[in-house]
């Protein structure tokens, strides 16, 4: 299920003209949240978001892919934006993120510090003076952080 979800939202985002930044799929017993992030050089408006939530839906409709009731949220990555891959993380280098990890790393899973490198496999993110390795697939969600 979760290739097709992948190949459904990144041709339908694409087909309508816009980038695909990243959309995140929550399954719960009774209901799902399918969130996703669009994004185009000229920016996102309102209109945008509707035209892409109205195609998404109709294909997921026809589909049938999601086997409960959900919700749909179309959206800008926003300047607060979440880091799907790991070419995304490259453009932030300094920034400041908060990173959740799956998995406890280090006796701990929310990291809040400045983005020191980014390579294929890890990101290392500096906390307190400390720096801390965390394999992207341990990485549940990752922000940036607006100071």
């Amino acid at each position: 299920m979760q290739n097709r979800l992948d190949d459904i939202v990144k041709n339908t985002v694409e087909g309508l003209g816009f980038e695909l930044w990243g959309y995140e799929y929550r399954p719960h017993s009774e209901s799902a949240l399918l969130r996703i992030f669009i994004e185009k050089e000229q920016g996102i408006n309102v209109d945008d978001c509707a035209s892409v939530s109205r195609q998404i839906g109709a294909v997921l409709d026809v589909e049938n892919i999601i086997p409960v009731a959900y919700i749909l949220e179309v959206s800008s990555p926003g300047m607060d934006r979440v880091l799907f891959k790991s070419e995304q993380y490259q453009g932030y280098l300094g920034q400041t993120l908060k990173i959740r990890t799956r998995i406890r790393l280090d006796d701990r899973r929310n990291f809040k510090g400045s983005l020191v490198s980014a390579s294929e496999s890890v990101v290392t993110i500096k906390v307190d003076n400390q720096e801390f390795e965390i394999p992207y697939e341990s990485i549940d969600r990752a922000r940036l952080v607006l100071d």
